[in-house]
């Protein structure tokens, strides 16, 4: 059963505002972003024309209704001003440019929810810049690149949420294969589930993972990485400098990990972003899990009353072809 959602006004916002910004400014507009599935994102327009945005994480803003997720699962439901602050923490002091952080409430002082104010990229996202400007492609890329390998150029003695990690904390698991890999094996029965295709193959998937898995050799390293990072969770300043939004999910893992969602993401651009010294057998293994995870999260999000849902069955659908491709590859 879904409830009804509203989104957050001028008025609701405004205390937040003040508090954020002082009181001798006045909020006189809002719009409320797009994208977000698990947080609130909203521009604040100001009397002098200037602009901030606003996170709200609550109940209302989070369509994937998760239950409180366990910090401790690397991979659970990466939303909260906990996750985000120790994020923004972790990138400012590794030279990652992200938005600034202006102010933050865990108080729900001004909202009945954790929020904070970030100053707002007024430069678009680097999806619609690789779209319109396809000249500018390789100069862009070259600047994210540059930003990739800051980012990467950062390790950390266990793997797990930055939260937890660098306030001295462990993960569940005993490494990132045994991670993905038990996580793949919940993706398939979720997806079979929801979808007779994937029914149909269950077993062999399954197989499939396990084969995948027992290929990969036990390592010692840790990389930080963004988790999700496409073109559409980078922003660019005004001389188009890229900085990383969404970046809850901020952890430190296997770089495999990272590196087949930039394939995927960033398609004929990712050339730019390729790093020598990958291991394929991971690489093989946690592509395999990426395209399971974007069939069974996206055909879980639809039950509910996300507002596009054709977005999500599209997503469901190329990468429920990706694994069965896969899958044939490997027989």
């Amino acid at each position: 059963m879904t409830r009804p959602r509203k989104p957050l006004t001028r008025t609701d916002l405004a205390p937040l505002t003040r508090a954020a910004l002082g009181p001798g400014r006045t909020l006189t507009g809002v719009e409320r972003l797009r994208g977000g599935t698990k947080k609130g994102v909203y521009r604040l327009i100001l009397d002098d024309d200037s602009t901030a945005v606003a996170y709200v994480w609550s109940a209302d803003e989070d369509y994937w209704d998760q239950p409180d997720p366990d910090p401790r699962d690397v991979f659970s439901h990466g939303t909260g001003l906990r996750l985000f602050t120790a994020a923004h923490d972790r990138l400012a002091a590794a030279g990652v440019r992200t938005p600034r952080l202006m102010y933050a409430d865990a108080t729900h002082t001004h909202l009945p929810a954790d929020a904070a104010v970030v100053e707002d990229m007024t430069g678009g996202s680097l999806e619609d810049a690789l779209a319109r400007y396809p000249r500018e492609a390789p100069r862009l890329m070259d600047r994210m690149a540059e930003l990739l390998a800051t980012l990467h150029a950062h390790t950390g003695p266990r793997f797990g949420k930055v939260a937890v990690v660098d306030n001295g904390g462990s993960s569940h698991g005993v490494s990132c294969e045994q991670r993905i890999t038990d996580g793949a094996l919940r993706c398939i029965e979720e997806a079979a589930r929801r979808e007779p295709r994937a029914a149909a193959v269950r077993r062999e998937l399954e197989d499939t993972i396990h084969a995948l898995a027992a290929e990969v050799r036990p390592r010692d390293r840790q990389t930080l990485l963004h988790g999700e990072l496409g073109p559409d969770h980078v922003l660019l300043t005004p001389d188009g400098q890229p900085a990383l939004i969404d970046i809850e999910g901020l952890m430190y893992f296997d770089a495999e990990h990272e590196h087949v969602f930039l394939e995927l993401r960033f398609g004929p651009h990712y050339d730019a972003l390729r790093a020598p010294g990958l291991d394929e057998a991971r690489m093989h293994l946690y592509r395999l899990s990426m395209h399971l995870g974007l069939v069974s999260g996206p055909l879980t999000l639809i039950e509910g009353d996300f507002p596009h849902p054709e977005r999500m069955r599209e997503i469901a659908e190329h990468n429920l072809q990706q694994a069965l491709s896969l899958l044939k590859n490997a027989v």
